[in-house]
Order: C-alpha cells, then sequence, then structure tokens
C-alpha cells in the first residue's frame, strides 16, 4: 500500500465580498479535489498549535506527524538542513529575507518582503558581496533560492524575538529595528550601505523594479534533533518542494528529497512535474510529501485573481494527475493546506484547516466541495494535528474512508 500527501500551502482563506461571501476555494473550480471529499472523509486539522506561531515551519511540521511543540526550535534551523549547512548546538541561525525598505521622514517601511521575488542568480551575488564586504567572523550569509537565505550568528545571543517580514508589509518597521540585538542592528546597517550601491540594486531600479536593499533575519533557532519518519511510521518516505523549508523538514526527518526540474515555488512552478516525479517515486517508496508554494506566495501579496489561479492549477496538475494515475494502483491520498494566508491580511493566520482523505471510488454518493465551509460542517475535527497522518495510515490499514 502506497500513500501521497498533497499540500496546497496557504490556501486557507476567508469570505470575500467580490466573491459573493466565498473563499478562494469555495471560488475555483476544483473537480479533483471536491472528488477526493466527496468519496472519502473531510474535515478540520489544527496544525499550528495554541501558543505557536502560524508558519509554514510548524504548520508542515505537524502535518508530516512531528509534533513542533517538542521539535520545533525555529524556522532558519530547519532550511539550513535543506542547504546542507553545518553549526553547532551554540550557534544561532536564522532564516534571512532580502527585501525592500522604503525611507520616509526618517521612518523605515516594510516595502516588500521578497525584492519583488528577487531571482536566485542575483541574489547570490548580493549574499557574497555581504560576506565579503561585512567581513565578520561572528556571521555568516549562506545563498537559497530567490529571497530566502540563510544567515549564523556563531555563538550568538538567543534570548530576543525576531518578525517575519511578510508579517509586517507596507507596515513601519522603525521601533522594531531598535528592539533588536545591538549586534543584529549594526550587521543590518552595514548590509544596508553594502546592498544600497551594488550595481544589482543599481540594475534593478534601472530596470523599474525593486531593490533588495536590506537584509532581515528571523525564525531563528539551534538545530533541532528530530526522530526518524521511517523509525516513527515504519514506511520509506519522500518530500517533492521547491521549499528549502519543506526540504529542511524531510531532511531532518530522514526523508529523500526529491527536486523537481521547473519547480520554483511560485506561481510558474512546474504543477504537473511535482505530480508526475511524486508517482515515480512511488515505485520505490512508501510515501511521497508533495508541496505546493504558489498560493501561500498569492496570499501574501493580496492577489486575488492568482490565488484563485494557483488553486485551480493545483487541483487540475497535482491532484488531477495524480487521482488519474492512480485510478488502478493501490495508493491513498491526502489532501489538505498547512494554514490560512487570507488575501485581506496578507500573512499566515492559526485557523483549522480542511483536509480530505481518499481511499477509493464509491458509487451512489452525495456531492461535497473541499472547502473551509465543508469541512466545518463534516463534526470532524483532528486535534493535536501531528495525529492526522498517523490516522491516515491506520484508516488505511482498515480498508476503510471514514473517520
Amino acid at each position: 500500500m502506497k500513500f501521497i500527501f498533497l499540500v496546497g500551502d496557504g490556501m486557507g482563506d476567508y469570505p470575500i465580498d467580490v466573491l459573493n461571501r466565498k473563499t478562494p476555494l469555495m471560488a475555483a473550480k476544483t473537480p479533483n479535489m471536491d472528488f477526493i471529499a466527496t468519496h472519502g472523509s473531510i474535515g478540520l486539522v489544527e496544525t499550528v498549535p495554541e501558543g505557536m506561531p502560524p508558519g509554514s515551519d510548524v504548520a508542515n511540521m505537524t502535518l508530516m506527524g512531528f509534533d513542533p511543540k517538542i521539535y520545533h526550535t525555529g524556522r532558519g534551523p530547519i532550511e539550513a538542513a535543506s542547504l546542507g549547512i553545518k553549526a553547532s548546538k551554540e550557534d544561532i541561525i536564522f532564516r534571512c529575507n532580502l527585501v525592500t525598505l522604503t525611507e520616509e521622514r526618517g521612518r523605515f517601511f516594510m516595502a516588500d518582503y521578497s525584492a519583488e521575488h528577487i531571482s536566485s542568480e542575483e541574489a547570490k551575488i548580493l549574499i557574497e558581496a555581504l560576506n565579503e564586504g561585512i567581513n565578520d567572523e561572528k556571521f555568516k550569509f549562506f545563498a537559497g533560492v530567490s529571497y530566502r537565505h540563510i544567515l549564523i550568528w556563531y555563538k550568538g545571543k538567543k534570548e530576543f524575538e525576531t518578525l517575519p517580514p511578510h508579517d509586517v508589509i507596507e507596515k513601519d518597521v522603525t521601533d522594531y529595528f531598535f528592539s533588536l540585538p545591538e549586534e543584529i542592528r549594526s550587521l543590518m546597517g552595514k548590509a544596508r550601505f553594502i546592498l544600497k550601491k551594488h550595481p544589482i540594486n543599481i540594475s534593478r531600479i534601472n530596470r523599474g523594479l525593486k531593490p533588495a536593499n536590506s537584509i532581515w533575519p528571523w525564525g531563528q533557532g539551534e538545530i533541532p534533533d528530530m526522530p526518524k519518519f521511517e523509525e516513527k511510521f515504519g514506511l520509506k518516505g519522500a518530500v517533492i518542494s521547491a521549499v528549502d523549508l519543506i526540504k529542511g523538514i524531510g531532511i531532518l526527518a530522514g526523508l529523500k528529497i526529491i527536486n523537481v526540474p521547473g519547480a520554483t515555488g511560485y506561481f510558474d512552478t512546474n504543477y504537473k512535474g511535482k505530480a508526475e516525479y511524486a508517482l515515480s517515486a512511488l515505485e520505490k517508496l512508501d510515501f511521497v510529501y508533495v508541496h505546493v508554494e504558489a498560493p501561500d506566495e498569492a496570499g501574501h501579496e493580496g492577489n486575488l485573481k492568482a490565488k484563485i489561479e494557483s488553486i485551480e492549477a493545483f487541483d487540475e496538475f497535482v491532484v488531477g494527475t495524480i487521482l488519474r494515475e492512480t485510478k488502478e494502483k493501490d495508493i491513498k491520498i491526502l489532501v489538505t493546506t498547512d494554514h490560512y494566508t487570507p488575501i485581506s491580511v496578507r500573512t499566515h493566520v492559526a485557523m483549522p484547516v480542511p483536509f480530505a482523505i481518499f481511499y477509493e471510488r464509491k458509487s451512489n454518493v452525495s456531492f461535497r466541495p473541499f472547502s473551509e465551509e465543508s469541512a466545518k460542517t463534516s463534526g470532524i475535527f483532528v486535534k493535536p494535528g501531528h495525529h492526522l497522518i498517523e490516522l491516515f495510515f491506520k484508516i488505511a490499514s482498515q480498508k476503510s474512508c471514514m473517520l
């Protein structure tokens, strides 16, 4: 028996007036997710434990079956694991965005948490320039993908809070900046001086693009110690994602990382390729976790059209491909999202999210859509959320789709 877990990042949302009080998930055409909900079980799952930040790190760790209250130490260490970065338990590892800040009357504002999704090629040059220009043995930058990078503070301070840049879009961040440790403020100041005059950013401005004129360290923590997925669940598995964060959780859990050509973590990602590579992987493995970032990016941008389109692409090219190709195979499917990323707030929200589990095609069933509202009315609620995957495997062994 084989299992596939399909995650459309950030698909959850609030009802929107221009959609006649429907959510993007309700407004989108999703015949394949609707099929799974109709022929299987649908419910809600708590992916973000009370008191924890509603990030993709916490939520996806939950969905993979690991209690984030035990194993989560910060986002930075997870992404560092994805990049193969080594550090000691004394070191503090940050996720470090390249961002666009604007200055007005001596105050700084977050204009773009991604420097307009700067290319990986441009970003790598800027990261190299930061390491060379700052030249401080206490700090080191490591290039990732697009705006997403890693910063290590060797034997750094632990007890201070940081904010995700996508939580402060278009907000005044001046007071926050002065709340940070002096060492981090100094580092950000030096980085801003280097980035502001770099040819890459001058070129971006001349082309009408936003410059990557500042760094934004956040999500810091120490290296976590997680058990291996195979030891915990008795299954050999893999992760497919364009996002270092998701890959990092997989690496820490001992899962195989499968890279798909054309997978970008944005609207132009290779949706169908992810599904095809997952199906190929299941020929040798027992479990594949497929993650698609695009709906979340649309939510952060406040782009309703793109969110609906990315949900529809996820349904057609990922879920649809899986359903078509597994029609005659004993492959069980779970589809869900990790958290809400509402268009109205443009950041993550800790709300129970819909999930649906599919085991077999049934006849004479009543239509049931895959949506937030449908999941709420099902009466099924999985809490704590890290038990969802155990439930998925357990129900399969009982050959039943009833929760």
